[in-house]
């Protein structure tokens, strides 16, 4: 009896989730028709480009949910897509960008009919045929942020001809964002995401595989236990051939108008099974080592020694009405083999070093010395916090931070000298939803958001660090992020953001305009999920219900300390 009830409780769970699914369906069909005659608006000011031009370019403008990938063949990063939001307009891309590592230059390319344009997609490299791109499924929005168009497009571009294909297979994976895919063998592994029309929402866990040589959907059916509904999360493959899933963000209402989302912190493995074809199971493990703190819009990438690589990301306290977070630049490890964690430690350039060394032996009896600089010298401030994880486990995050505005500091053995200790480490802003990958031992970040007040910051810088040497980051674009136009909205603004979005052009400048005006979903106007990207989905970050920003037509000031933001 034992059994049968338990058989009928998940049947009954699947029931629900397949009428939730059905009834988002029918409420988003709508809003998607509307949607899709826009979209197909830009795609016939797309079609025009019928030959493909590359143009040397300055570096992208600030972006967030893009995707950022490494030839197979070449010293190159392919970026594609994202989405920006000034306050006012949410701006939507389809643009490619080819960053060549060697010369430090960018190049625009326009390749004839591109897939339209989205963000929150996921892209994937595979060596085949001179190396192709892969893209599924992202975002698109009307121009005010109130409506959203998922799709459930595959495209590839081929990157020995510059050609763009769609691929069109039945049985694929319904319209999302926010999910996540890899490369497995010669199949694309896709694995959650969600799905929001204006007044209902729905996550996703389910697993679908995509053949590369019969070009094929098939959807699985791993048995055991997996990961709840969610987008957001972290899928790599391992050295042994699993798929890991670690994290992620959902919601679900509590009560009417009011949602309450979770940022996960377990961890799956998808195995195929041997000897049995197509047949998958899922197992869920507990690392060990020095777990991440619970977050969401962080950003992952695979190191050269095959552990999975964590970076930033954003941690909420969400209440009823309001959302406060702690955004990051920390690095973590993943190491499947002896599944274990590891905080990504830098151990600073070699010449500073030598320096300490050298100044330490000319100086008698310094080893056992300590001197305090200043009669004012302040204590190094220690913040420590609790933080509850998805599985009930208590995190307690300590930080020790330099004491701000000291008249004198504690100076010992391995403090730097005057002139050293004036220069602050070379470090990403703490930010979520930024763009990684990983070419020839190195890491690469690019851009991304983080919030000052209750303003939206976008970045379009660049960041490299050897994962071999582990020292220090070397910035390649730096960003101003003061200088970042922030506008006042007003209703007018918005109804003339609207009629402009969906009227179209017809010269080439005004063709500029619309593309910049209506390229939009991002902020989704109101930030969809308050961070442009929101915690709630998208690679994400959201937390839904955060409704429209305050305005401001000036950023505040703000610095960097420690991990947090400081406004002023």
């Amino acid at each position: 009896m034992g059994k049968k009830g338990k058989k009928e409780k998940g049947r009954g769970a699947e029931k629900t989730a397949a009428k939730m699914e059905k009834k988002v369906s029918k409420r988003s069909r709508k809003e998607e028709e509307d949607l899709e005659a826009l979209i197909a608006h830009f795609q016939t000011l797309d079609a025009r480009k019928t030959q493909v031009v590359e143009t040397p370019c300055s570096p992208p403008s600030p972006r967030l949910n893009a995707s950022l990938s490494t030839h197979p063949e070449k010293d190159e990063l392919i970026l594609f897509g994202g989405e920006y939001f000034n306050g006012q307009k949410t701006f939507l891309y389809n643009e490619l960008y080819v960053y060549n590592i060697r010369k430090d230059s960018w190049t625009k390319v326009e390749i004839p009919n591109p897939p339209p344009r989205r963000c929150a997609h996921q892209a994937v490299v595979v060596p085949q045929g001179g190396g192709q791109l892969w893209i599924f499924g992202g975002e698109f929005a009307s121009p005010d942020g109130e409506q959203f168009y998922h799709y459930k497009d595959l495209w590839v571009l081929h990157l020995a001809t510059k050609t763009w294909e769609q691929v069109r297979s039945p049985g694929g994976p319904s319209g999302r964002s926010g999910h996540r895919m890899v490369a497995w063998k010669r199949q694309l592994i896709l694995f959650g995401g969600f799905h929001e029309s204006t007044r209902d929402y729905i996550y996703y866990n389910d697993v679908y595989a995509f053949s590369l040589d019969t070009f094929t959907w098939s959807r699985l059916s791993p048995s055991g236990t997996g990961p709840t509904p969610r987008s957001g999360c972290q899928m790599t493959v391992t050295p042994q051939g699993s798929v890991l899933i670690y994290g992620g963000y959902s919601k679900q209402r509590v009560r009417k108008d009011v949602d309450r989302g979770t940022q996960h912190s377990d961890m799956f493995l998808l195995k195929a099974e041997e000897g049995r074809e197509g047949k998958w199971s899922w197992t869920r493990i507990n690392p060990s080592g020095a777990k991440p703190t619970p977050r969401s819009g962080f950003s992952v990438a695979v190191a050269p020694n095959h552990q999975t690589l964590l970076f930033g990301g954003v941690c909420d306290e969400e209440e009823e009405e309001s959302l406060e977070g702690d955004f990051l630049n920390d690095l973590h490890f993943y190491d499947p083999v002896r599944n274990r964690w590891f905080a990504g430690q830098l151990k600073g350039p070699k010449a500073e070093k030598r320096r300490r060394r050298q100044g330490r032996k000319a100086e008698p009896g310094g080893a056992d010395k300590q001197a305090v600089k200043g009669p004012g010298a302040q204590e190094p401030l220690e913040v420590v916090r609790e933080v509850v994880s998805e599985d009930g486990t208590v995190v307690t995050i300590k930080q020790v931070l330099a004491a701000p505005g000291a008249a004198g500091q504690l100076e010992s053995d391995d403090d730097d000298g005057p002139e050293e200790a004036a220069v602050a480490p070379v470090e990403p802003s703490p930010r979520s939803n930024a763009m990684l990958a990983v070419k020839h031992g190195r890491l690469y970040l690019y851009g991304g958001m983080f919030e000052a007040g209750d303003r939206q910051v976008t970045l379009s810088d660049l960041y490299c660090l050897d994962l071999h040497k582990m020292e220090e980051w070397t910035v390649l674009v730096e960003t101003d992020p003061e200088s970042q136009e922030w506008l006042e909205e007003t209703d007018s603004d918005e109804d003339s953001e609207e009629a402009e979005g969906a009227e179209g052009g017809g010269e080439e400048d005004e063709e500029e305009d619309e593309e910049e005006e209506s390229s939009g979903e991002e902020g989704r106007g109101e930030c969809r999920v308050g961070r442009g990207t929101g915690r709630r989905g998208r690679g994400g970050v959201g937390a839904l219900g955060r409704g429209r920003l305050p305005q401001s037509s000036q950023l505040p000031s703000f610095s960097f300390f420690g991990n947090k933001i400081l406004k002023f």
